[in-house]
This record gives C-alpha cells, sequence and structure tokens, in this order.
C-alpha cells in the first residue's frame, strides 16, 4: 500500500497506537504532521523522535506542538501541513485522555476535559478537513472499542468515543462527494501506557477472552489505519471497525 506523494495529520503521535500510526504511514511513503501537546512532559522530545524514526527511513516528517481541543491549534496543525509540505490528504484523530470512574465520583472538570479532547478534537478536525483536505482524501478516528455489555466505571469516557463514532459517519456522508472517506477504528484492550490500572488488574481475564489470546499491540491498530488511509479502502467509509482480537 503506497502512500507515495500523500501528507497525513497524525494527532497525538508520540506514544502507543498515535507512533506507531504515524511511524506506518511514513515507512509507506507519507510525509507525516506528528502532533504533540506541549504542556506534556518530554512531548516533544518524544515527538522529535518518531519523527527522527520516519526520517531516518528515507521518510518526511515534522514535529507541530497543538493541544487539539482547541480550535486555533487544530488549524496550525493543517498550516504546517500546506506550509511543509504542500496540504493535506489522510487525518488520522488519535488523541485522546482517558479517566475511569463511576459517574458519581467523576469530576465535572474531568468530564469537560474528556469532552473536549476526545471529542471536540474531533469536530474541530472535522471542521478543517470539510475546507482542506484535498478530493479523495481519508479520515480515520480511533474511537473505542467497549464490552458491548458496558463497563460501570468507562461511562464517560464511552460517551466520548461513541461521539467519535456518530461524527464519523456524519463527515462520511458529508464529504462523499469529493471521494474522502471517513471511519472509526474501535482499539480493543490495547497493550500502551493509556491501558487502565483496572484492565491491568484483570488483564489474564481479558487475554482469557480474547480468542486471540493476548492484548492487542499499537502496531495491530497502526496496519489497520494504513489500509483505511490507503487507496485500497476506497469502497470502505462510514465504518467503525473493531480491531479488538475478538474480544467482547
Amino acid at each position: 500500500m503506497s502512500l507515495e506523494n500523500k501528507v497525513a495529520i497524525v494527532t497525538g503521535a508520540t506514544r502507543g497506537i498515535g507512533r506507531a500510526v504515524a511511524e506506518r504511514l511514513g515507512r509507506d511513503g507519507a510525509a507525516v504532521v506528528v502532533n504533540y501537546r506541549a504542556e506534556r512532559d518530554g512531548a516533544k522530545q518524544s515527538a522529535e523522535d518518531v519523527v527522527e524514526a520516519i526520517t531516518s527511513a528515507g521518510g518526511r516528517a515534522v514535529a507541530v506542538a497543538g493541544d487539539v481541543s482547541r480550535s486555533g491549534d487544530v488549524q496550525g496543525l493543517f498550516d504546517a501541513a500546506e506550509e511543509h509540505f504542500g496540504g493535506v490528504d489522510i487525518l488520522v484523530n488519535n488523541a485522546a485522555m482517558f479517566a475511569a470512574a463511576p459517574l458519581e465520583y467523576l469530576p465535572e472538570e474531568v468530564f469537560d476535559q474528556l469532552l473536549a479532547v476526545n471529542l471536540k478534537s474531533v469536530y474541530f478536525s472535522g471542521q478543517q478537513a470539510t475546507a482542506r483536505l484535498r478530493d479523495g482524501g481519508r479520515i480515520v478516528n480511533i474511537a473505542a472499542g467497549l464490552p458491548n455489555g458496558g463497563i460501570a466505571f468507562m461511562g464517560a469516557y464511552g460517551a466520548t468515543k461513541a461521539g467519535v463514532e456518530v461524527l464519523s459517519r456524519s463527515l462520511a456522508h458529508a464529504l462523499g462527494a469529493r471521494g474522502i472517506t471517513v471511519n472509526a477504528v474501535l482499539p480493543g484492550p490495547t497493550d500502551t501506557d493509556m491501558l487502565s490500572e483496572e484492565a491491568r488488574k484483570a488483564e489474564a481475564q481479558i487475554i482469557g477472552s480474547t480468542p486471540l489470546g493476548r492484548l492487542g499491540r499499537p502496531a495491530d491498530l497502526a496496519d489497520v489505519v494504513a489500509f483505511l488511509a490507503s487507496d485500497d479502502s476506497r469502497w470502505v467509509t462510514a465504518q467503525a471497525i473493531a480491531v479488538n482480537g475478538g474480544f467482547e
């Protein structure tokens, strides 16, 4: 799957799934805008490490700071892509915040942060993409593959990620006439530093409930995102694709 002459923005690209996606798209030939949130400790260096990994393999990349919960910062990511690489073809909304607590114990300010980082960021980037993504482009939004029965302490987080699925389908219908596809990817429990403490405690049980018998790896998600970013996925849009090893 070649992404030669394509330009990708990957939000939250310094670790875990985001880093794996950025490096995979770079290997496939895309020029990559590696987004990081400057306020997070060590994020700038991590972003530069991702850029180095891409460029040392012969690719093109640039690190761009930005808090995706702010509309101006999201606009800045598109500005940077146009300035450095001439435009935008692929948008991967990966940046996310995780918080787990029963609703009665979740502070309102934390819920507001979840909404801003997980959902408003997709709203802001969707606005920019509608105006600035080149025809035939690709949008891939990372949502969440939660069990069908729900989890008591993940209601707020899960609600924001469910909203990502709805926005994805809406954008797919809005942009389809321009040949732009929009899909959501739903990771199951994945071995990153965002895996909750509760999930770590229940790791053996999770693995036992997963037909493929392990936790997900960032590369498992990156491979699916790379497919959705490529021309091979031209007939796939408005879908929520579970990438979870069969976990339910």
